[in-house]
């Protein structure tokens, strides 16, 4: 048996790893918290910087049908619950193949369907009303902050990211994570030139979803290594999934 200071020293290892996830996840929630109140709180230069660019992306896409109608399917084929599926599927097929990563993607899955809650929760407590435009390119329901389509991309994109990042070789990774990234970007920008989100709704989207794929995996990291005093796996290892024949 170890001596108590050690198996303190367990503990205390634990909390600090835990520790720096919360404060990684604080990282991204203070920026989204201060634009919540700002919209909510309806500040001016944000207002009017938000109306102006509103009205300037709508004009684009209206002067411009081939671009609405690229616009509009792009919006279709990210409906967050087509989204959801195949991020879910991937996850499924990992696990099927890989059942050593069995708590990856358990933790994949479950960060998924906690980011696509949450932001709907977001939705009801700021209650920002959609943009209002002359002779509008599209319609929504719902509230407009944060964007949905863009909390949900991102957070998809930084999830598969940090999943598959073990299974992909130097090349994959760089094709991944540019058509993540890219994929993300161009939901987000989908929903401003459509109308029916401003900048700060899908920018505010945008900080949810990374900070909370990114904060979710630290803690995950933290909360099940290999042991309670082994280190973070490194770079490349599948991370800390417990060998076979262990428990």
């Amino acid at each position: 048996m170890r001596p108590p200071q050690e198996r303190g020293g367990q503990r205390l290892g634990r909390g600090g790893r835990l520790l720096k996830a919360v404060g990684f996840g604080l990282g991204f929630a203070v920026p989204v918290s201060a634009l919540a109140f700002v919209v909510r709180e309806k500040f001016l230069p944000v207002i009017e910087l938000d109306e102006r660019l509103i009205v300037a992306a709508t004009d684009i896409t209206r002067d411009n049908p081939w671009l609405r109608t690229s616009l509009v399917v792009w919006q279709e084929m990210t409906q967050p619950k087509w989204v959801y599926i195949v991020a879910s599927g991937v996850c499924f097929v990992v696990w099927r193949r890989h059942r050593e990563l069995t708590t990856r993607a358990a933790w994949a899955f479950i960060t998924m369907m906690v980011a696509w809650n949450l932001q709907l929760v977001l939705k009801e407590v700021v209650q920002r009303a959609r943009p209002v435009v002359s002779d509008p390119v599209s319609h929504a329901p719902g509230f407009s902050f944060p964007s949905g389509h863009a909390a949900n991309a991102a957070a998809v994109a930084t999830v598969m990211t940090l999943f598959l990042w073990p299974l992909m070789s130097p090349l994959a990774r760089r094709w991944v994570v540019g058509g993540l990234a890219a994929f993300a970007v161009i939901t987000a920008v989908d929903r401003v030139f459509l109308g029916v989100h401003y900048p700060s709704d899908v920018l505010a989207g945008l900080l949810f979803g990374i900070g909370l794929g990114a904060a979710s995996y630290v803690g995950y990291l933290g909360w099940n290594p290999q042991g309670p005093d082994d280190s973070l796996p490194p770079e490349g290892e599948a991370g800390p999934e417990p060998s076979k024949g262990t428990t």
